[in-house]
């Protein structure tokens, strides 16, 4: 009737136009059913964009500037990239091509190995398999306390280390090798020191994998036709486990290119004798922390960033999903 105020809908109880419905109830239901997924999200992504996203950004930021700690930043554009690129000889003639060799025996190599002990082990019975399992992936969390106390003590400079002992016991040396100090033995030492120390969870990740292939896959494989292991684990293991292949690849290489410590924890300072055990990691802690050349060592761990993103993809289009 004229004159009669029409009562007017609260916003959230108001019918939704497209939907005909309120929208509170609407979000009670989204909140029902996928609303406790993202309040259990909610830490690890806040976390996670504190401590990965947010100093990533910073570092990127900071790349582009002159900052030394004390000052405030100072814009330089590309100046940066392009010291480390032309003018920076250690890092063209030492440290890249030492992450470069590095890299490429530690990765693939360890990767290897940690497939090749995986698939042995699953051919265990469960108490043996987790027995020599632990044991495998021990050192990978004891590698820091390993180093100061049997590598260090193994390779030691004097007649008192161990390797040196030995040979000297032998006649084959007339007098102790510093092998930390040696640019000639150091590398090496750095790789079989971080392949000792390489069965971490991406290990773990492929010894889950294997135990998960289904058997039946391979009754179906020998009538096709399979006879041998070595076809069983290329036509059925790999392809059945392409996830955990994935992961392990990916933990591999992070893993490889920020395995800075070793050289130094070796040989006892930063930079290694001659550069000879000097990678990325190093440099951009020689910069940051010891010269406080903060901007040119956030453009050296950018272009680490770079190089670790570069081989990851590599490895997702090798074990990644089509779908």
């Amino acid at each position: 009737m004229i004159g009669e105020k029409t009562a007017v809908p609260h916003p959230l109880t108001r019918p939704d136009a497209r939907a005909g419905r309120p929208i509170l109830p609407t979000l009670k239901n989204w909140y029902g059913k996928e609303g406790s997924a993202y309040t259990f999200l909610f830490p690890y992504a806040l976390m996670f964009t504190i401590f990965i996203v947010a100093p990533v950004l910073v570092a990127f930021l900071l790349s582009f500037t002159f900052f030394d700690t004390i000052q405030t930043p100072t814009f330089n554009g590309l100046r940066n990239y392009i010291v480390l690129l032309t003018q920076d000889e250690i890092f063209m003639r030492y440290v890249l091509p030492n992450t470069i060799k590095f890299a490429v025996i530690v990765g693939p190599c360890g990767y290897v190995m940690a497939f090749m002990l995986a698939w042995m082990l699953a051919q265990l019975p469960k108490l043996p398999r987790t027995i020599f399992a632990l044991i495998l992936y021990s050192p990978s969390m004891t590698t820091g306390i390993a180093m100061a106390v049997v590598w260090k003590t193994l390779f030691s400079g004097d007649q008192n280390g161990y390797l040196n002992s030995y040979l000297l016991g032998l006649n084959l040396i007339q007098e102790p090798i510093q092998w930390l100090q040696s640019p000639q033995y150091l590398m090496t030492i750095m790789i079989i020191v971080t392949l000792w120390g390489s069965m971490g969870v991406g290990f773990l990740a492929m010894l889950a994998g294997i135990l998960e292939v289904n058997p039946e896959l391979y009754e179906v494989g020998s009538l096709d036709g399979i006879s041998s292991r070595f076809q069983e684990i290329i036509h059925i293991t790999i392809p059945s486990m392409k996830p955990q292949m994935l992961f392990g690849a990916v933990m591999s290489i992070v893993g490889t290119f920020q395995a800075g410590a070793i050289g130094v924890t070796l040989s006892g300072g930063n930079p290694t004798p001659q550069y000879a055990g000097q990678l990325i990691v190093n440099h951009i802690e020689d910069f940051g922390f010891l010269r406080y050349e903060m901007g040119y060592a956030a453009a050296v761990s950018v272009v680490l960033l770079l190089m670790v993103l570069l081989f990851s993809r590599v490895a997702n289009r090798l074990f990644g999903s089509s779908d």
